[in-house]
């Protein structure tokens, strides 16, 4: 399988521009063709700065392009949904940043302009596809750990800039939609299990209204999945699965390195270095990963690496979450 699916970018965002696109242009499978912004003076310089052919003036003409035949969006949270919708009615397959909604009802939307399209789409939790979780996956099913009966995590950085889209509620912003959503999505992925219910404690900020610290405990079927989110503690970020015989660490979970190999360690000690296994990954961007799959998924007809019933599942749980916050009580997941 030779050919590459060619991509169009919607939006000059930073994640885009730093991070994903770079990781995508070394893909096997896909090639970035063109990006598009409000501004073509901002795009044309994007462009050329990262060796892409074609720059657009507005999203319109990216999407009216017919070589393009898929549309990665990394627009502001409250964007998602109706870029995706557009793209799709457009004929172009759909990679959208998370979180792709706010809401079931949107993700239900895009659902059904999905089923009648028929393009693909996908939610970019770029972790799913890297190896080390893959590997993680692997070891539970295994049963290396024994039967897992509780998952802990913690995801935290520092910004209190006024102008970021993640400290403006009307954007979406706040830690549980930033980066709570990854330890909600990776107990899930580790479970293989819808939770039952949740419950909530969290922190606004006073000033931006949005949630700066949220801790959580999520109960499943087989266990319970407990993290905590923030965005005005120092940076840190950790992933434990406990199992009856052993846990699992992943040392960096969610912004694995993508220049040195990624260790996660398999442990039956309290502490020290007895009984505790390493396993390496080898280097890899998982951005890069991520495009590949899509674009695979594309050529070959296959299944995106997150579908919107996943997707709904985890936008379930985060409204389920903000409900608990208010309610002071346990509350169901709502699909």
């Amino acid at each position: 399988m030779n050919k590459k699916v060619k991509w169009g970018v919607l939006s000059t965002a930073k994640i885009g521009t730093k991070q994903v696109i770079p990781a995508m242009q070394q893909g096997e499978y896909s090639e970035i063709t063109a990006i598009a912004s409000r501004n073509l003076t901002r795009s044309k310089e994007i462009a050329q700065q990262l060796h892409i052919p074609l720059a657009y003036g507005s999203y319109e003409e990216l999407l009216a392009d017919p070589s393009i035949e898929a549309i990665y969006i990394p627009l502001p949270n409250n964007f998602h949904v109706q870029w995706s919708i557009k793209c799709m009615r457009a004929g172009k397959h759909v990679l959208c940043e998370k979180p792709i909604a706010l809401t079931v009802d949107d993700v239900k939307k895009l659902i059904e302009v999905r089923d009648k399209t028929g393009m693909k789409i996908s939610e970019a939790f770029m972790v799913r596809s890297h190896p080390q979780w893959i590997k993680a996956l692997d070891l539970v099913n295994s049963g290396a750990l024994g039967e897992v009966k509780a998952i802990q995590g913690f995801f935290s950085y520092f910004n209190r800039d006024k102008d970021n889209i993640r400290n403006k509620i009307e954007y979406g912003g706040g830690s549980l939609w930033d980066i709570g959503c990854y330890p909600i999505n990776t107990s899930r992925f580790l479970f293989n299990e819808i939770p039952e219910k949740v419950i909530a404690l969290i922190e606004n900020d006073p000033d931006f209204k949005v949630d700066r610290l949220a801790s959580v405990i999520l109960a499943f079927p087989s266990g319970q999945a407990l993290f905590t989110s923030a965005t005005q503690l120092s940076p840190y970020q950790k992933m434990t699965v406990f199992g009856t015989e052993k846990h699992l660490e992943i040392e960096i979970p969610f912004n694995a390195p993508k220049d040195r190999p990624s260790r996660i360690y398999l442990n039956d000690a309290l502490t020290g270095e007895e009984g505790r296994e390493m396993v390496e990954i080898g280097i890899c961007d998982q951005y890069t990963h991520q495009g590949d799959n899509f674009s695979r998924a594309i050529l070959e007809g296959g299944d995106v690496p997150v579908t919107l019933e996943d997707s709904l599942i985890n936008t379930a749980v985060i409204n389920a979450i903000f409900k608990s916050a208010e309610s002071g009580k346990w509350e169901n997941i709502e699909l």
